[in-house]
């Protein structure tokens, strides 16, 4: 039977879109009224025309069918921003799963009015040689912050205060007592709208290399031929992406065109923001989720205005309505953070194809390591690869010692730190140059690993690692196989088998109690959790306010340190055991990240990998950079195991108040799959239902399936049925979710 009633939205506000008004679909638009669909509705009491969005298509009215009144006829699509956004929606609905209503309030700004904020500037007050000579008083006393506000202002005439505060980690105090010298002054400003604004445009144009000169005559010229491609570009650590990526958008901005350029972390750091903002000046802004919802808007409005050209920010500024986009840049595209962790579950990696299809542009994808997605679609001759080989920033790659830990228990060691770190880290603290300790602690389940040979228990279904669990039992979170915890390693039957329990506190402890007097800063979950906490750390690191920074894969993205010679990756093997299929992927990731901080001023670096398993290609790898080596050993793996890009997954997970209520309904989607569903664009597998990762959170209990297609067309079809399904026949008090492709098991 055809859907013959929509349920359309009118006002596409934040606030507005719970709001649905029913229609009739009229017999000539049977079948191309879809969800998405930009109609013109008869509304209210004098039937006025207006323009509105289908959010829903289904069989039967909700209220009295003779009062239902008809849609009169479907809008043009693509003439406003707005279809294009409605347009959006309905695609991240139909391939992710969820609502309209969610997809709808996922890409639109809320109408929103906050008062004006004030600003304030910095701004310089004295002379260079009077600068310069404050500066060198100011270093003698060890005012660290005074003097790196001195740097900053010998550099530029106008800082943004808050970058000064924020950023930076500049004490008020330190900004007033410099005023008071007469060094700066600090004026206020309430018509300044964009949250972070620069007086002049500074920068230095920097001479491109042949091989990113290259890239961008590429990528411009196609452009200006009408040719729409996807590119990545898979560049080195310092061999100059950014540069290529702002000749890009610079040229796009010559011809009147926008960008969007996304990064991964929400804590941009400051030379990377002013480097965008001494090209483009105040026709930049920043879209995240430190800015008010007013501040959003605002920018929003400002893009759509044509006020501003660039937008920076993670993956909520892929959907600032941008009039005239030419660009979209995804920084870092390999990064886990890209993915949603709420519903609608989409994969900003792609979304932004599809952001750059309905509005004609490009798009550019960049890492030193790339996604095995993104490099697998490289291969496949689906989207344009260049290479960028040669580091241009100064410094050398660091040297690498990878230390078996094995070893190290085999001559007594018990330690967590090596005996090569330990002298390292000596010499380092000798000569006062900083030491980055990173403990690979990412995707951390309670794997079960041996001391002894590096044996890690894994599911032989799924092959991926085992989870321990409190009733002594070890279970798979994709198929359900579970065992009892061995006492003993059932490779090499050595007792010291379990898991890593060291955490970046204990590892704190041992640094000061190996190195008296020794300065450390801590940046993990516990260190972070207060706004502007992750900055400041780094910041203070970056004065010089510690010798050593010990933390989690939040201190190892993108941070240039060049007093850091020494990186030591505490456990680099732990995130191997992190149960999903993609733990080696982003084990190679982390660690080549990690050993990159290394060596990147003048002094050279040298990287230390502590592992149970050196002979994992994970490892082998990143300790020499050798990217082609791993994506060849990785791509061999997931096709066998029907694992993305070679094959594609859906997780199905219930979540439910009732555990017994919870699990039946899971059983009921998974066998409407196997009993009932005919699937007529190929076949699906079926591993499941099993209790998710954590099977319970704040009393709801989660239960999942995952369904394994190559054709990823296949598993859209499943989720359809099953949506259908659950609509038809209730759920039961229990709640559903998809995740296509998902970046951590349940």
């Amino acid at each position: 039977m055809a859907f013959i009633y929509a349920d359309v939205i009118v006002d596409i506000s934040h606030e507005k879109l719970d709001k649905t008004f029913e229609y009739r679909i009229p017999e000539n638009l049977l079948g191309k009224v879809e969800v998405g669909s930009s109609v013109i509705i008869p509304f209210g009491k004098g039937d006025r025309k207006l323009k509105g969005y289908c959010v829903a298509l289904k069989e039967k009215c909700d209220f009295d069918p003779a009062r239902i009144k008809d849609i009169c006829s479907l809008t043009e699509k693509g003439v406003s921003i707005e279809d294009k956004m409605i347009e959006l929606a309905g695609w991240i609905k139909r391939n992710y799963g969820g609502t309209m209503i969610s997809a709808l309030k996922t890409v639109l700004p809320a109408k929103t009015s906050v008062k004006q904020l004030e600003h304030k500037t910095v701004v310089r007050a004295m002379e260079n040689e009077a600068l310069i000579s404050l500066l060198g008083e100011c270093e003698r006393k060890h005012q660290t912050s005074k003097a790196k506000v001195l740097r900053e202002l010998l550099e530029r005439d106008f800082i943004p205060r808050e970058f000064l505060t924020g950023k930076l980690g500049i004490s008020p105090q330190s900004i007033l007592s410099l005023e008071k010298a007469g060094a700066l002054k600090v004026l206020e400003s309430k018509s300044l709208r964009n949250p972070v604004k620069v007086k002049e445009k500074t920068g230095q144009r920097k001479i491109l290399s042949k091989a990113q000169k290259l890239i961008v005559d590429t990528v411009t010229d196609e452009y200006r031929r009408g040719i729409r491609n996807t590119y990545l570009i898979h560049g080195i650590t310092g061999s100059g992406k950014t540069e290529v990526y702002m000749n890009i958008i610079e040229d796009m901005v010559l011809q009147g065109k926008q960008a969007i350029f996304l990064i991964p972390e929400i804590a941009l750091t400051y030379q990377t923001l002013i480097r965008f903002y001494d090209r483009f000046g105040d026709r930049v802004s920043v879209m995240n989720s430190t800015l008010s919802p007013g501040e959003k808007y605002d920018q929003c409005m400002r893009a759509k205005n044509g006020d501003i050209d660039v937008i920076i920010g993670p993956r909520s500024a892929l959907f600032v309505p941008f009039k005239n986009l030419g660009i979209i840049v995804v920084d870092e595209e390999h990064e886990g953070s890209y993915k949603s962790e709420s519903t609608p579950k989409y994969n900003a990696r792609e979304t932004a194809e599809e952001v750059a299809k309905i509005n004609n542009a490009s798009l550019i994808l960049g890492s030193a390591t790339p996604s095995v997605d993104s490099f697998y679609k490289a291969e496949k001759g689906l989207i344009k690869k260049f290479e960028l080989n040669e580091r241009l920033t100064g410094g050398s790659l660091p040297t690498v010692y990878t230390v078996d830990m094995r070893e190290e228990l085999k001559a007594g060691n018990r330690s967590i730190f090596s005996e090569i770190l330990s002298d390292l880290m000596l010499e380092r603290l000798n000569r006062n140059e900083q030491i980055i300790l990173f403990l690979n602690r990412r995707g951390y389940a309670g794997f079960i690993s041996c001391r002894s040979c590096g044996k890690v228990v894994k599911c032989p279904h799924c092959d991926v690692s085992m989870t321990e669990h409190l009733n002594g039992k070890i279970v798979c979170h994709y198929c359900g196989y579970e065992e009892r915890k061995p006492s003993k390693c059932p490779q090499c039957g050595s007792g010291f088998i379990g898991g890593f329990k060291a955490g970046t506190e204990q590892i704190e402890m041992k640094v000061r109690e190996m190195f008296p007097g020794v300065r450390t800063l801590r940046m993990d979950g516990d260190t972070t959790k207060t706004k502007d906490s992750y900055e400041k750390i780094l910041s203070a690191f970056s004065n010089g306010e510690a010798d050593v920074l010990i933390g989690t894969q939040m201190i190892v993205k993108g941070h240039d340190f060049p007093n850091v010679t020494l990186v030591g990756v505490i456990a680099a093997d732990m995130s191997l055991g992190s149960g999903d299929y993609m733990s080696s992927e982003r084990t190679f990731q982390l660690l080549t990240q990690a050993v990159g901080r290394a060596g990147r001023g003048e002094k050279p670096g040298e990287a230390v990998i502590q592992t149970y398993q050196p002979d994992h290609y994970a490892v082998i790898c990143s300790a020499t950079g050798d990217y082609r080596g791993f994506y060849n050993e990785e791509i061999a793996y997931r096709d066998l195991m029907d694992y993305p890009p070679t094959g594609h997954m859906l997780a199905v997970c219930v979540f439910g108040k009732n555990e017994a209520e919870c699990v039946k309904f899971t059983g009921t989607l998974a066998k409407t799959l196997k009993v009932d569903y005919n699937c007529t664009f190929g076949e699906f597998k079926i591993i499941g239902p099993v209790a998710a990762r954590v099977s319970k959170i704040n009393d709801v209990y989660r239960y999942v399936f995952y369904v394994k297609s190559k054709d990823r067309e296949v598993l859209v079809d499943v989720k359809d049925h099953l949506e259908k399904y659950v609509n038809d026949t209730g759920n039961f008090g229990n709640m559903v979710q998809y995740d296509f492709d998902p970046v951590n098991s349940f």
